[in-house]
């Protein structure tokens, strides 16, 4: 992929401001969306009925507890058997995104340097940046999107305190090398920085892909996850962070001092999802593999016609190929939006123009539908029957 596709301006919104505006507009027209935007499977509303059923029938769940002074206890032992760490090594929070959003206030100062991958989500900068800290951005040059330790080293400074990344990756849901990841360690080792690894997307890969959680690697490292994802349970707000002990002391006094916003009844049905982790992922993969048979298929072939440049990943629900010979995402996602209902996330709001994120952890009968109408819309574009700079957003 040529790099300076992913030098543009930022868009003028962010990613969360446009995909709220586009389910706006279709619920004021009455439309219906083919939600090629979402990132996970959907929410497990059976399993999640009859657990709620069963826990708050007579007797109630014992682990309907408090979480406020120290997190639900149920849930701290469960992350304690995933991670192999003790409790002084974890705290949960909020989502994956409450628990990014206080590491950036525990461990920076106004003016610290944050540096922060490309293409990436661009939550990760803003809430930086919002903390006062000088972002800044390397590159994870497509097509396999790596990371590559010589482009880390380079763009640090005497106050970088955090490196961002995100494994398995998003947009592209490619895995990161293990061997490269040591290297960083390594490198935060020698340098004095602390690196965050975003994995809410970890728990869709092999072990081959990821033989390990970020924290296991490093003393360096901190590991952030939650129940979004590979769960499908946003609705649970359960997110963690796993790390050193005396980063997570430095992050619970904060904590301890600021946050009140864990909900006791989330985190007991967060308790009762994790003690039954293996029902809950194999819905997930039950769900992924109906949709890769669909999806595997239409990659291929349009790989093959050159209508896009990129690998499908081996795990999980998200791609981010480039749409050859489309610069304008955005206008290309607007338009497809207008025309058929189909929503795909833009590069733009990646760092990446020409690309777009496709999130496929969807039922087969929206699946099917959505790619088809996909696959003519990227036929229509290269023949100029689609008005791809025609911005209707």
């Amino acid at each position: 992929m040529d790099s300076s596709a992913l030098q543009a301006p930022p868009p003028a919104e962010s990613y969360s401001r446009w995909i709220r505006r586009v389910i706006g507009i279709a619920r004021s027209g009455g439309r219906a969306i083919l939600p090629l935007f979402e990132s996970t499977v959907p929410e497990p509303r059976e399993l999640l009925t009859d657990l709620v059923r069963e826990a708050f029938g007579e007797p109630v769940t014992d682990r309907y507890t408090s979480a406020f002074a120290a997190g639900n206890p149920y849930v701290n032992a469960a992350l304690s058997g995933t991670y192999g760490v003790s409790g002084a090594h974890i705290l949960c929070t909020t989502g994956a995104t409450g628990a990014i959003a206080l590491l950036y206030r525990a461990l920076l100062q106004p003016g610290d340097h944050v540096l922060v991958e490309t293409p990436g989500f661009d939550l990760l900068g803003i809430l930086a940046h919002e903390q006062g800290a000088r972002v800044s951005t390397f590159l994870r040059p497509g097509p396999d999107f790596a990371i590559d330790v010589e482009r880390i080293a380079a763009a640090l400074t005497p106050r970088t305190r955090l490196v961002v990344l995100t494994n398995l990756h998003n947009p592209s849901g490619l895995a990161a090398s293990h061997d490269a990841l040591q290297d960083l360690a390594a490198l935060a080792q020698a340098r004095g920085f602390r690196v965050i690894v975003d994995e809410v997307y970890g728990d869709f890969a092999t072990a081959e892909e990821r033989p390990h959680p970020a924290c296991r690697i490093s003393p360096d490292f901190i590991s952030v996850s939650s129940l979004t994802k590979a769960f499908g349970l946003s609705t649970l707000r359960c997110g963690w962070i796993v790390a050193d002990a005396a980063v997570i002391a430095t992050v619970r006094d904060l904590a301890d001092r600021t946050e009140f916003g864990i909900s006791n009844l989330t985190h007991a049905l967060a308790a009762l999802v994790l003690e039954r982790r293996a029902l809950f992922t194999a819905y997930s993969s039950d769900v992924l593999s109906a949709a890769r048979q669909i999806t595997d298929g239409y990659f291929a072939d349009w790989q093959q016609a050159g209508l896009i440049d990129g690998p499908l990943p081996k795990s999980g629900c998200i791609a981010f190929p480039r749409l050859v010979g489309i610069d304008d995402t955005l206008a290309f996602a607007d338009e497809l939006f207008e025309r058929t209902g189909v929503t795909v996330v833009p590069g733009e709001f990646f760092g990446a123009a020409g690309h777009v994120r496709i999130g496929f952890g969807l039922p087969v009968a929206k699946v099917e539908p959505a790619f088809a109408m996909l696959g003519e819309a990227l036929l229509a574009a290269r023949s100029g029957g689609l008005r791809p700079l025609s911005r209707v957003l």
